[in-house]
């Protein structure tokens, strides 16, 4: 295979597991522990706001506890590498967390979101939060209360930037997924995308995605292990 001047990497919950950040669709992950149609719809957040905004709370406060892994780093030294030679990488993640950018990462696409912004149902704006939300929480913007919700991609939404993803991949010369379930769309429909358009695939995971059979080739193991090592490959001109 020709050494990539263009990479697009997807990432999922699995990239930060290792940081403390729990998975969603694991037998023990977030969603087999907590209802997520009363958690994360826009009919559960009207039906018990303060039920959702106790729930993302506690996960902003564990967003802002937890620190980027090997795994976070080596992208942030792989973005940085590519650019250094006229290349490229597009960096997606499925993760509303902010571990890629405190690796260094300085361009990353959010398509579900970031847990670390609001969202007000009055005016649209999409302020950076750190702290708690409220149904009392005025927007900074338009001053209205009780709309501010978690900027987070929830079921039944459409995620985000799906028109900017949809070009880089078809302009990509590797398309590499790091801890995703293969379970959600679009996201998971991304490998065959890539493989429609001639681009070579592969998948560093801990354990086979649902979509696992898609990829040309698989390294299964803990992300703070592949990511680095598939790094150190492409930035030494070993891929």
């Amino acid at each position: 295979m020709p050494i990539p001047n263009t990479i697009f990497v997807l990432t999922g919950a699995g990239i930060s597991a290792e940081s403390g950040l729990g998975t969603f669709r694991d037998t023990d992950g977030v969603w087999a522990r907590f209802d997520p149609m009363r958690l994360a719809t826009p009919e559960g957040f009207a039906a018990d706001p303060v039920l959702v905004h106790d729930f993302y709370n506690h996960r902003r406060r564990d967003t802002r506890a937890a620190s980027p892994n090997p795994a976070h780093a080596a992208l942030a030294r792989l973005e940085a590498g590519l650019a250094e030679r006229g290349g490229q990488l597009f960096l997606c993640t499925q993760n509303i967390d902010d571990l890629h950018e405190r690796a260094g990462s300085r361009h990353v696409v959010h398509m579900h979101g970031e847990l670390l912004r609001a969202r007000c149902t009055a005016c649209g704006t999409e302020p950076v939060w750190h702290e708690d939300l409220t149904v009392a929480t005025a927007c900074p913007d338009c001053g209205h209360g009780g709309g501010m919700r978690p900027d987070v991609v929830w079921f039944g939404e459409m995620p985000k930037h799906l028109e900017a993803i949809d070009e880089a991949l078809s302009e990509a010369d590797l398309f590499v997924a790091i801890g995703t379930s293969g379970a959600v769309y679009p996201a998971a429909g991304y490998v065959a995308q890539a493989r429609a358009f001639g681009i070579p695939t592969l998948a560093l995971t801990l354990e086979a995605a649902d979509n696992a059979g898609m990829f040309e080739a698989t390294r299964l193991g803990p992300a703070s292990a592949t990511v680095p090592a598939f790094v150190d490959e492409i930035l030494s001109g070993r891929a």
